[in-house]
């Protein structure tokens, strides 16, 4: 729809441009029905001519497009730097007062989040002064999102055992259930049956809702992906990779 709506805008420009000639003092009347089948035919000897021009008109549009929504996604990165890396309800990591925050969006259902979780936990446990933001971003499924609050009720429950917790979903296999997270709760001793009350809290709602809608502010549409000082990372990163995009953070 969108392509034929361009061909559309472009077949206009290329009415416009070509009647020119046309009726150049007189351009504010409306085209006769001769001019606008020469137009037609003018068109159309000049898409036989050069059919390329077509393809390249979509794709410089997408490319401006796409580079408009970097630049908004860019801008949305300062405006919403607060709830990025500020947000009280969300889960933290490492140092809470380091110089570097890293914030992550990640689906625990996700194959490349569990590849990237040891890396971001071995950066943890290496730099002293590192900090990390967990916004759950559940968009693989139902049971991402029973594991999205599962965690962020554990984290509201008890926080010193959320990275348990979390480690705990990143390394399981297969579905993620109900009766999985609550034994996994129960096995750091957390009520079974305040887990699933909390789970189902309009708070927990909200953070997730939060989490998306400021996901699509910066233009995430997978996972996972960080933002490391001033940049949006896409994708699993290696170890060298993320601790290069932290040192580079940290002397800005």
């Amino acid at each position: 729809m969108k392509t034929l709506l361009r061909l559309s805008y472009l077949s206009a420009l290329f009415a416009l441009v070509l009647a020119t000639p046309l009726s150049p003092t007189r351009a504010a009347e409306p085209f006769t029905d001769a001019q606008l089948q020469q137009i037609d035919k003018m068109i159309h000897s000049y898409i036989m001519k050069n059919p390329r021009v077509i393809l390249d008109a979509v794709q410089q549009m997408q490319a401006q497009e796409e580079e408009s929504k970097k630049q908004q996604a860019r801008q949305n990165l300062v405006a919403f730097r607060d709830q990025l890396v500020n947000d009280p309800k969300a889960p933290v990591a490492g140092n809470p007062k380091g110089d570097v925050t890293i914030v992550e969006f990640f689906d625990y259902r996700c194959g490349y989040c569990k590849r990237v979780a040891p890396t971001v936990e071995k950066a943890l446990n290496e730099d002293g002064n590192l900090r990390i933001v967990y916004k759950e971003f559940p968009i693989l499924g139902p049971d991402s999102v029973v594991a999205a609050r599962a965690s962020l009720s554990v984290w509201r429950m008890a926080p010193a055992k959320y990275m348990d917790f979390h480690n705990a979903l990143m390394g399981a296999r297969g579905s993620i259930s109900q009766e999985l997270v609550v034994a996994e709760a129960e096995k750091l001793g957390l009520d079974g049956d305040a887990l699933t009350r909390e789970m189902q809290s309009e708070e927990i709602e909200n953070d997730i809702r939060n989490n998306h809608q400021l996901a699509q502010a910066l233009g995430i549409s997978g996972t996972p992906a960080f933002i490391i000082g001033n940049e949006l990372v896409p994708g699993a990163v290696d170890l060298d990779t993320l601790q290069s995009l932290i040192k580079e953070a940290r002397g800005s």
